[in-house]
Parts: structure tokens; sequence; C-alpha cells
């Protein structure tokens, strides 16, 4: 699809510049907003309406926080091709609503890292959900924009404004080669660790 309609974003985020103001100007254009821990409270203190992910998924966070956003009414509604009849039917049938928007930035591992943390400690700063998030929504950039870090938001925005809430095909797959971009350099951080950090059992 050529410019993809905005109607329904994810926003889960470590850092919160900007998060009001994306997340006001897309309430204030009719998005729904759905979001999860402390980025909901966030925007909740703003005033803004928003959805708990465990209200989409009908399950809690569970494992303290470990899983929250693995589920298939969230990555369901990510990884859809909104190109292909067959996917579409498969949300309906399944009482799935596809999303348009991912706004994810992860936890900060090199911050932990600077507190001299023990691996086992360490370890729990290491984002999960965040980057499978990121790469799903990237990889269907077709039918998705993605947001990795706060600097694109008042471009997405600008471009939400020039085409009528709608983001046009080149700016997706832009943000689609910058989230691989930093996922990939989050990992290679984390191979790094681990590496040099010999695990024990405390």
């Amino acid at each position: 699809m050529d410019f993809l309609p905005v109607r329904r974003a994810l926003l889960s985020v470590t850092h919160k510049d900007g998060l009001a103001e994306l997340a006001r100007f897309l309430h204030e254009n009719g998005v729904e907003l759905v979001s999860t821990g402390g980025t909901l409270k966030a925007l909740a203190a703003e005033g803004l309406p928003v959805t708990a992910v465990s209200e989409v998924t009908g399950f809690p966070e569970i494992l303290d926080g470990r899983v929250k956003t693995l589920h298939p009414f969230i990555h369901g509604g990510i990884l859809a091709d909104k190109d292909n009849p067959a996917h579409m039917q498969t949300l309906a049938e399944k009482g799935i609503k596809p999303f348009d928007l991912v706004c994810v930035n992860l936890y900060d591992f090199e911050s932990a890292l600077a507190k001299g943390l023990k691996p086992r400690a360490a370890i729990e700063e290491i984002d999960i959900g965040g980057p499978c998030l990121l790469r799903a929504t990237a990889k269907n950039f077709h039918s998705m924009l993605v947001l990795p870090d706060p600097s694109f938001y008042k471009e997405a925005m600008d471009e939400m404004k020039a085409n009528g809430m709608r983001v046009s095909l080149p700016f997706r797959q832009r943000m689609a080669a910058q989230t691989f971009a930093r996922t990939s350099r989050y990992d290679a951080m984390i191979a790094s660790y681990l590496e040099s950090n010999p695990a024990s059992g405390e």
C-alpha cells in the first residue's frame, strides 16, 4: 500500500521524550491508543484515553513484566499484510484488530551496564518484547509504520499532517531500516557483554 492510514497505535517506550506530544496529536486525529506499563501511566496522566495491552489480550502481564505483548492479539495485528485478503479475513475470524503504528524504544541496557550490575541482574535489563515489536513492525513496513526513537516523532507527525493522517511507503521503509539498525546494535551490545562477563549463580 502506497499510503497507510493511521487509525490504531501501540505505544511502549522507555524514553518518554516527546511522547505526550505525539500521543496527543494521534488522539486528536482519531487514532486509538494502546499501551503498557509506565507508558500507559504517562499517557493517562496527560488525560489521554488509552487502552491497556492486557485489555486487548485478555491476559495480565506476568513474570515481573517479562511477558506482556507476546500475544497473537498484538503480533497478529502487527504482522498482517493489509494488502492480503486472506490475512485480513483471518484477523476478522479471530477477532484481532489491526495496528497501523508501533512506537517503541528499548530498555537502556547500556545505562544498566554502567551501574556495574552482576550478570544475573544485568540480564533483567535486556528487552525482549520491545525488539520483537520493533522487528515485527519493521518487517511489515508495507502495512505498518514503526517509530524506534523520539527523534523521528516530529517527522512522522509532519508526514501525517501532509497526507491526511496517512504515511507514505518510502517513509515507512526508511523507518524500518532505522529500526533494524537499532535492534542490530542493541543485540551486538548484549552479545559483547555476555561474551566478556562469565555467568554465576548470583
